[in-house]
């Protein structure tokens, strides 16, 4: 894997760069291919979509930038108990530009806008779900690399009125990230509706989940309890305002710690569990104090959470789970990212390290998050 330091914008970026204004389409692109669970990866020529192909509502990007998330990596490899599309260009965090419209496109967005590519890539908004704010859950949802080919790959079909508008201030780099783990941990961090000066244990604090939610919870007031594994993920948590690191690996006694990294010693008041591991949640139901709240986030593969009644109704305790953000929620995530109160972490790769980002990923050894110039 090429080497590269991790970055942060703090200066606004200009709108629009030298790669952003050309708009000649190419007739194919390099994508990022698997054809099976568990691989290969394999970066080859793809044909690229044809402005007159585009079908109502639907918009051809260019994208500059991608993310890569942990539910790649699960897509991938097939954990989960839903198939995905195959063959299959995956990714979900893109961020790139308009260069064509499909009929009506242009109710949403313009030729020339900066737009992300999320991984709720479509739904009716009509329906009972999609009218309660719960888009992701409509019946007739698609998802970025998932049931329909994603971000790993420099053009890419989407549909208009779910492309999330990028600010003015904020970079296609910065803004890449910000389209699912930014968004899921802040939608994540709603749903426990804590108040400031109150506790939250983060579970997998150190990662591409992880260190978005401690920055989320500051800005909000909250005081951060991290639990991870590992020096760099300590150093990381720290930096943004983490007030205790637990290591799950060296502690004797995780439940026990994290009760007294709390003022009273009873417990944070809530929980976001961002980790593949499915002790991380009994864990943190052992943890709580009485009314606290789980978040559930991560998705470990074939995870069950065991939860005692009697304590869970003894002490009031919350369970509940929280998907992707809706298009309003990604909205408001990336207006934050552009006043850089909140900035993702991360290494800036190129298309053809994805493979070696996947085995980083397998073995834990990512900290913060991976970007790909799908240029480089």
């Amino acid at each position: 894997m090429s080497s590269s330091t991790p970055e942060t914008s703090t200066q606004p970026q200009p709108t629009i760069d030298a790669r952003e204004s050309i708009h000649t389409i190419p007739t194919h692109h390099s994508a990022a291919v698997f054809e099976q669970h568990g691989g290969p990866v394999e970066i080859k020529m793809v044909a690229t979509p044809t402005p007159r192909g585009l079908k109502p509502g639907e918009a051809l990007v260019r994208l500059i930038y991608t993310g890569v998330c942990g539910t790649d990596h699960h897509v991938l490899r097939g954990h989960w108990p839903i198939e995905s599309k195959l063959p299959l260009v995956g990714g979900h965090e893109g961020a790139g530009v308009v260069v064509a419209l499909g009929p009506g496109a242009d109710a949403f967005v313009d030729i020339g806008d900066r737009v992300g590519i999320k991984w709720l890539a479509d739904s009716c908004l009509a329906c009972d779900s999609c009218r309660r704010g719960l888009e992701p859950n409509c019946d007739k949802a698609e998802c970025s690399g998932f049931s329909r080919d994603g971000t790993f790959q420099q053009y890419a079909v989407a549909a208009a009125k779910h492309l999330s508008p990028i600010p003015a201030g904020l970079s296609l780099k910065d803004a890449a990230p910000i389209l699912c783990a930014d968004v899921t941990v802040y939608t994540a961090l709603r749903r426990a509706d804590l108040v400031p000066g109150q506790f939250c244990a983060i579970l997998g604090a150190g990662g591409g989940l992880g260190h978005l939610a401690i920055q989320y919870c500051v800005y909000s007031g909250l005081r951060v309890v991290a639990v991870d594994t590992g020096e760099d993920k300590r150093q990381l948590c720290q930096s943004l305002g983490a007030e205790t690191f637990i290591d799950f690996r060296q502690t004797k006694d995780l439940v026990d710690d994290v009760k007294r990294a709390t003022t009273d010693g009873k417990g944070p008041h809530g929980a976001l569990v961002a980790a593949s591991s499915g002790a991380a949640y009994e864990d943190a139901l052992k943890f709580l104090r009485p009314g606290g709240i789980l978040v559930a986030v991560g998705l470990p593969g074939g995870a069950v959470i065991r939860a005692g009644v009697f304590d869970t109704v003894l002490n009031n305790l919350r369970l509940a789970g929280s998907y992707v953000g809706t298009r309003q929620e990604a909205i408001e995530a990336l207006e934050i990212a552009a006043t850089a109160k909140v900035r993702a972490r991360y290494r800036v790769l190129g298309l053809s390290d994805l493979p070696a980002v996947f085995e980083d990923m397998e073995q834990g050894r990512i900290a913060g998050r991976v970007v790909l110039d799908l240029d480089k």
